[in-house]
Protein backbone atom coordinates (compact mmCIF):
# COMPACT_ATOMS: atom_id res chain seq x y z
CA UNK A 1 0.00 0.00 0.00
CA UNK A 2 1.18 3.06 -1.41
CA UNK A 3 1.59 6.02 1.19
CA UNK A 4 1.38 9.37 -0.87
CA UNK A 5 2.30 13.00 0.32
CA UNK A 6 0.14 15.22 -0.81
CA UNK A 7 1.66 19.04 -0.88
CA UNK A 8 -1.44 21.30 -0.72
CA UNK A 9 -2.69 24.96 0.53
CA UNK A 10 -4.02 25.75 3.72
CA UNK A 11 -6.06 28.70 2.12
CA UNK A 12 -8.91 27.99 -0.29
CA UNK A 13 -8.14 29.06 -3.91
CA UNK A 14 -10.91 31.60 -5.64
CA UNK A 15 -11.12 28.75 -8.61
CA UNK A 16 -13.39 26.10 -7.65
CA UNK A 17 -11.90 23.67 -10.38
CA UNK A 18 -8.77 23.50 -7.94
CA UNK A 19 -11.06 22.33 -4.68
CA UNK A 20 -12.89 19.45 -7.15
CA UNK A 21 -9.12 18.21 -8.28
CA UNK A 22 -8.49 18.21 -4.38
CA UNK A 23 -12.24 16.44 -3.84
CA UNK A 24 -11.62 13.79 -6.76
CA UNK A 25 -7.64 13.31 -5.54
CA UNK A 26 -8.92 12.65 -2.00
CA UNK A 27 -11.77 10.20 -3.08
CA UNK A 28 -9.46 8.34 -5.58
CA UNK A 29 -6.85 7.71 -2.72
CA UNK A 30 -9.34 5.93 -0.70
CA UNK A 31 -10.51 3.81 -3.76
CA UNK A 32 -7.15 3.15 -4.45
CA UNK A 33 -6.22 2.07 -1.27
CA UNK A 34 -3.13 5.14 -0.76
CA UNK A 35 -2.42 5.86 2.71
CA UNK A 36 -2.16 9.84 2.88
CA UNK A 37 0.20 11.86 4.28
CA UNK A 38 -0.16 15.59 4.86
CA UNK A 39 0.51 18.65 6.65
CA UNK A 40 -2.53 17.67 9.39
CA UNK A 41 -4.11 20.89 9.44
CA UNK A 42 -8.01 21.34 8.89
CA UNK A 43 -7.60 24.41 7.24
CA UNK A 44 -8.15 25.39 3.36
CA UNK A 45 -7.75 22.55 1.23
CA UNK A 46 -6.42 20.61 3.33
CA UNK A 47 -9.73 20.30 4.76
CA UNK A 48 -11.31 19.20 1.44
CA UNK A 49 -8.31 16.32 1.11
CA UNK A 50 -9.01 14.79 4.90
CA UNK A 51 -12.42 14.81 4.66
CA UNK A 52 -12.54 12.87 1.01
CA UNK A 53 -9.87 10.50 2.06
CA UNK A 54 -11.54 10.04 5.60
CA UNK A 55 -15.25 9.64 4.48
CA UNK A 56 -14.28 7.11 1.62
CA UNK A 57 -12.99 5.22 4.10
CA UNK A 58 -9.56 5.66 3.44
CA UNK A 59 -6.46 6.39 5.88
CA UNK A 60 -4.77 9.87 6.56
CA UNK A 61 -1.48 10.34 8.49
CA UNK A 62 -1.12 14.04 9.37
CA UNK A 63 2.15 15.12 10.07
CA UNK A 64 1.66 18.57 12.51
CA UNK A 65 3.76 20.95 13.99
CA UNK A 66 3.86 22.31 17.75
CA UNK A 67 4.93 25.89 15.42
CA UNK A 68 1.35 25.76 14.61
CA UNK A 69 -1.69 26.47 17.20
CA UNK A 70 -3.11 23.40 18.01
CA UNK A 71 -6.70 24.29 17.12
CA UNK A 72 -5.93 24.30 13.39
CA UNK A 73 -5.18 20.47 13.85
CA UNK A 74 -7.34 18.09 11.56
CA UNK A 75 -9.65 16.28 14.25
CA UNK A 76 -10.04 12.09 13.67
CA UNK A 77 -6.69 11.68 11.57
CA UNK A 78 -5.81 7.50 11.33
CA UNK A 79 -2.52 9.14 13.14
CA UNK A 80 -1.24 12.25 14.01
CA UNK A 81 2.42 12.78 13.99
CA UNK A 82 3.50 15.62 16.00
CA UNK A 83 7.02 17.63 15.55
CA UNK A 84 8.78 20.32 17.09
CA UNK A 85 9.21 22.54 13.96
CA UNK A 86 8.57 23.23 10.31
CA UNK A 87 11.71 21.65 9.07
CA UNK A 88 11.23 18.46 11.12
CA UNK A 89 7.54 18.22 9.66
CA UNK A 90 9.23 18.31 6.17
CA UNK A 91 11.40 15.65 6.87
CA UNK A 92 9.17 13.47 8.66
CA UNK A 93 6.61 13.82 5.52
CA UNK A 94 9.33 12.75 3.03
CA UNK A 95 10.83 10.02 5.43
CA UNK A 96 6.74 8.37 5.48
CA UNK A 97 6.28 8.72 1.93
CA UNK A 98 6.32 6.53 -1.29
CA UNK A 99 4.91 9.14 -3.91
CA UNK A 100 4.88 12.98 -3.58
CA UNK A 101 2.40 15.11 -4.59
CA UNK A 102 2.84 18.66 -4.85
CA UNK A 103 -0.87 20.28 -5.68
CA UNK A 104 -1.16 23.97 -7.00
CA UNK A 105 -0.51 26.02 -4.18
CA UNK A 106 1.80 28.87 -2.45
CA UNK A 107 5.00 29.37 -0.74
CA UNK A 108 4.27 26.64 1.48
CA UNK A 109 3.76 23.96 -0.86
CA UNK A 110 6.32 25.19 -3.45
CA UNK A 111 8.88 25.25 -0.76
CA UNK A 112 7.52 21.52 0.07
CA UNK A 113 8.22 20.71 -3.22
CA UNK A 114 11.39 21.85 -4.29
CA UNK A 115 12.68 20.52 -0.90
CA UNK A 116 11.30 16.75 -1.93
CA UNK A 117 13.12 17.57 -5.02
CA UNK A 118 16.34 18.12 -3.58
CA UNK A 119 16.26 15.58 -1.20
CA UNK A 120 15.63 13.15 -3.94
CA UNK A 121 19.07 14.47 -5.73
CA UNK A 122 20.76 13.94 -2.73
CA UNK A 123 19.12 10.33 -2.39
CA UNK A 124 20.19 9.26 -5.74
CA UNK A 125 23.60 10.65 -5.55
CA UNK A 126 23.95 8.20 -2.54
CA UNK A 127 22.26 5.71 -5.05
CA UNK A 128 19.38 5.42 -3.05
CA UNK A 129 16.09 4.96 -4.79
CA UNK A 130 14.46 8.04 -5.18
CA UNK A 131 10.75 8.97 -4.31
CA UNK A 132 8.36 9.79 -7.36
CA UNK A 133 7.13 13.23 -7.38
CA UNK A 134 4.70 14.65 -9.23
CA UNK A 135 3.06 18.18 -9.74
CA UNK A 136 -0.67 18.66 -10.83
CA UNK A 137 -0.63 21.31 -13.61
CA UNK A 138 -4.12 21.73 -13.28
CA UNK A 139 -4.97 24.80 -15.88
CA UNK A 140 -1.33 25.11 -16.36
CA UNK A 141 -0.42 25.96 -12.71
CA UNK A 142 2.99 24.65 -13.00
CA UNK A 143 3.87 25.46 -16.43
CA UNK A 144 6.17 28.38 -14.90
CA UNK A 145 8.11 25.59 -13.08
CA UNK A 146 8.22 22.90 -15.89
CA UNK A 147 9.87 25.94 -17.75
CA UNK A 148 12.37 26.92 -15.47
CA UNK A 149 13.27 22.90 -14.97
CA UNK A 150 14.07 23.19 -19.13
CA UNK A 151 15.50 26.61 -18.58
CA UNK A 152 17.92 25.06 -15.72
CA UNK A 153 19.00 22.18 -17.83
CA UNK A 154 19.46 24.52 -21.09
CA UNK A 155 22.07 26.77 -19.11
CA UNK A 156 23.85 23.31 -16.93
CA UNK A 157 22.09 24.03 -13.79
CA UNK A 158 20.35 20.75 -13.94
CA UNK A 159 21.27 17.83 -15.95
CA UNK A 160 18.46 15.70 -18.09
CA UNK A 161 19.15 12.82 -15.37
CA UNK A 162 17.49 15.18 -12.58
CA UNK A 163 14.91 16.46 -14.37
CA UNK A 164 12.93 13.29 -14.60
CA UNK A 165 12.27 13.41 -10.93
CA UNK A 166 9.39 15.40 -11.67
CA UNK A 167 6.61 14.61 -13.29
CA UNK A 168 4.07 16.66 -14.38
CA UNK A 169 0.29 15.72 -15.09
CA UNK A 170 -2.51 17.87 -16.15
CA UNK A 171 -5.53 16.15 -14.66
CA UNK A 172 -6.07 13.93 -11.24
CA UNK A 173 -6.66 10.91 -13.87
CA UNK A 174 -3.20 11.48 -15.16
CA UNK A 175 -1.97 11.40 -11.67
CA UNK A 176 -3.78 7.73 -10.62
CA UNK A 177 -2.27 6.38 -14.21
CA UNK A 178 0.91 7.87 -12.71
CA UNK A 179 0.47 6.42 -9.17
CA UNK A 180 -0.73 3.00 -10.24
CA UNK A 181 2.36 2.60 -12.68
CA UNK A 182 4.66 3.25 -9.85
CA UNK A 183 3.19 -0.07 -8.30
CA UNK A 184 4.28 -2.42 -11.43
Amino acid sequence: MLKVLVYLGATMPADSSYTQAVQELGEGLAKHGYTLVFGGSKEGTMTILADAVLNNGGKAIGVFTKALPMNLLYPGLTQTIMTEDFLERKKEMFRLADAIIAMPGSFGTWDELFDSLERNKVERIHCRPAKPVAVLNLNGYYDGVVTLLQRSIQEGYTTPRYAKLLHSASTVAELFEWLLSLEK
